[in-house]
């Protein structure tokens, strides 16, 4: 149904309000069981992952485009009105006193936020059921720009699968889908609880590669050419830790190797997602 407003002030709008404070946010959205999507590419490929809305929120001037991505979402093709989906049309002064940004990238849209797979229905699942063989972990990472980085390096690069610990950024928070451009909705994923915890991993056949700075690493070019990546049906999970402190110590003695990155020019670290996407090229099935 279509509902025009023509200021910040209707309590339906509470979904969207302040979406710029983190902290509010992640409560919010947890106490509510949704996420937002923003942009009209977004929402597309969360409608076509099976996620459905709760709301959209936009300009007038963005509604004709937003039109055939309401229909699919409702699943009532030529009700662009939304059907029983509330499509809110405000002024665009109205929705950034509501969201607290300027809305340019065509639309937002509240979505329910699905169930998580257990660690192995996950594995077990990827590729369509024939099971993941590589994998990302992404341990206690707290930028959500980095977060939505891997994961777009983890769709781009043939990773299968994600595993996010449970201090671990949200990947449906905001920020990490739009910056993931929706490829979080492409890569499956689910948080791995408790950590660091091997025995799931191993029990689907993965070796696991911690990427740290350590004396006793190998090169990444030396383990990608192992046969624990260059096996017929070889299954690798590489854990990326925190943007400052690296893995956790214990992390590292739990892998079952220490890999690094081969650097040059006295550099000796990379950002932690552009160490993801190396890491991803690198042992990608041959």
């Amino acid at each position: 149904m279509i509902i025009e407003l023509s200021g910040a002030g209707d309590e339906r709008l509470a979904d969207y309000t302040s979406l710029t404070d983190v902290a509010l946010r992640r409560r919010l959205e947890t106490e509510r069981g949704l996420y937002m999507a923003e942009s009209t590419k977004v929402i597309s490929r969360a409608v076509a992952a099976g996620h459905a809305p709760r709301s959209f929120l936009m300009a007038p001037r963005h509604y004709e485009e937003m039109a055939p991505v309401i229909a699919s979402a409702v699943g009532c093709q030529g009700r662009a009105d939304g059907g029983p989906v509330p499509v809110f049309l405000a002024p665009e002064e109205a929705l950034e006193s509501i969201t607290g940004f300027h809305l340019h990238r065509g639309a937002l849209a509240a979505m329910h936020r699905p169930a998580l797979a257990s660690v192995p229905e996950l594995l077990a699942d990827a590729r369509g059921g024939q099971g993941a063989r590589r994998v990302a972990i992404l341990e206690d990472l707290v930028d959500h720009t980095n977060v939505g980085a891997a994961f777009r390096s983890a769709a781009a690069l043939g990773i299968d699968a994600v595993l996010v610990t449970p201090r671990c950024a949200d990947p449906l928070y905001r920020r990490s889908v739009r910056v993931s451009m929706g490829t979080v909705f492409q890569v499956p994923w689910t948080r791995i609880d408790p950590w660091p915890a091997m025995g799931e991993l191993h029990g689907a056949g993965m070796t696991v590669a911690a990427l740290a700075l350590s004396p006793e690493a190998v090169s990444l070019d030396d383990f990608a050419a192992s046969p624990a990546c260059t096996g017929a049906d070889s299954r690798v999970a590489v854990i990326l830790g925190t943007e400052g402190d690296g893995l956790a110590a214990r992390t590292v003695a739990a892998a079952d190797a220490v890999v690094r990155i081969p650097m040059a020019g006295g550099v000796d670290s990379l950002n932690v997602a552009a160490a993801a996407a190396v890491a991803f090229w690198a042992l990608r099935v041959p």
